[in-house]
């Protein structure tokens, strides 16, 4: 039996783990669950899976999830606790599946606990991805890439790297890829969350729709695959077949096609580099009217670059954009700010940011910190230009 912990099990990558699991569980087990503080589906979860640990990021919720929980199952709260469950002694592989920045002390937990990763998480790489990186070759981790785009061109270069040329990482485009710049001043929340393709959490529902999710992604393969930024293009491709692109040096192109079905890519990162049946969908070539690709327009959606920018800047800027981002977001679905502000409101906080080259961890963290504040600020005095 291979055992599991999954951090973020409530949200859309962990339910979709646990399917998984429940198909294959002659081969896997959880051991470990987390989440920010949906008490009451954690305790669920709890209670059908039987891990030996569950921790809960909001130390607020600990005293009501542990009154849900058996006593023999240990409850750990707060960063402390998901970094502990993430270099949980049982475990095999650690999917790390939480959404935002909070996902880089958990996954420095499970490099130096020797884990294998299955990394769900852009913000990781994106933040800190000089840093994390260095620490998997120090400590001879195996990090799979879960995001069905990095799956995609994790696959491809199988036997590969040596050929490689360029990258080409497909976007569904968002809900509003035929939006004009007018028509995006006016777009609601209920808008935003409605994505053509797939059914995402709201954070990362929003990054896809401003682009920006495919600007972290860049980033993030940048780090994963040791590619400059010239040789990442980004392509709009509606239909959201073709998962990602590889461009090899002799002209050819491996393409990883199949359903937009994430367990495709959870699947394979838990049993690498084997691979055994999946549920999803098979894909039916006879029903395909058109496989269409399209330049991005950066115009329109700013955000894919001023990713681009953060990471060729490099340093700390990634780090702010991330940051920045995040809190543009927050606000967005709270309110309080329209959707086409979001990357005029990152932009003006990159702008502030005197870079730092090569910084560690803490410093990292210190200029997520400012970022978050920074951009709190410029959203509650008005400032945003």
């Amino acid at each position: 039996m291979i055992n599991i912990v999954i951090l973020g099990s409530t949200g859309s990558i962990g339910l979709q783990a646990l399917q998984v699991i429940d198909q294959h569980s002659d081969r896997f087990q959880v051991v470990g669950l987390a989440a920010r503080d949906e008490i009451n589906l954690l305790a669920v979860q709890a209670e059908q899976y039987k891990p030996k640990a569950i921790a809960v990021g909001d130390n607020d919720a600990y005293p009501a999830l542990k009154k849900l929980i058996s006593d023999k199952i240990e409850l750990l709260s707060g960063l402390e606790g998901l970094s502990a469950i993430a270099a949980w002694p049982e475990a095999d592989i650690v999917l790390v599946a939480v959404s935002g920045a909070i996902g880089i002390m958990p996954t420095m937990a499970a490099i130096k606990a020797q884990k294998r990763i299955a990394l769900a998480n852009k913000e990781t790489l994106v933040t800190a991805g000089n840093f994390v990186m260095k620490e998997i070759k120090k400590n001879s981790i195996t990090l799979i890439p879960v995001d069905s785009e990095h799956s995609a061109i994790f696959q491809c270069l199988q036997g590969e790297n040596d050929n490689l040329h360029k990258i080409w990482l497909t976007a569904s485009g968002g809900p509003f890829r035929d939006f004009s710049e007018q028509q995006l001043e006016n777009v609601s929340i209920e808008m935003a969350l409605c994505h053509p393709n797939s059914s995402m959490g709201p954070k990362i529902t929003i990054d896809s729709a401003t682009l920006m999710n495919k600007g972290l992604e860049v980033i993030e393969a940048h780090h994963l695959f040791g590619v400059g930024y010239t040789d990442i293009g980004v392509l709009v491709h509606r239909q959201s077949i073709v998962h990602s692109m590889v461009e090899l040096v002799d002209g050819a192109f491996l393409a990883h096609l199949g359903a937009a079905d994430m367990r495709i890519p959870i699947q394979y990162a838990f049993t690498y580099p084997q691979r055994i049946p999946s549920a999803a969908q098979q894909l039916d070539f006879t029903k395909l009217a058109a496989l269409e690709f399209q330049a991005p327009d950066v115009k329109r959606f700013p955000a894919l670059e001023l990713a681009y920018a953060a990471g060729r800047t490099g340093g700390t800027m990634p780090a702010v954009l991330n940051a920045a981002n995040e809190i543009a977001v927050q606000y967005f679905l709270g309110g309080k700010i329209g959707f086409n502000i979001i990357p005029r409101l990152v932009e003006q906080v990159m702008n502030r940011h005197d870079t730092i080259s090569e910084p560690g961890l803490e410093e990292i963290l210190s200029v997520d910190k400012w970022a978050r504040i920074m951009t709190e600020d410029i959203i509650n005095r008005g400032g945003i230009s």
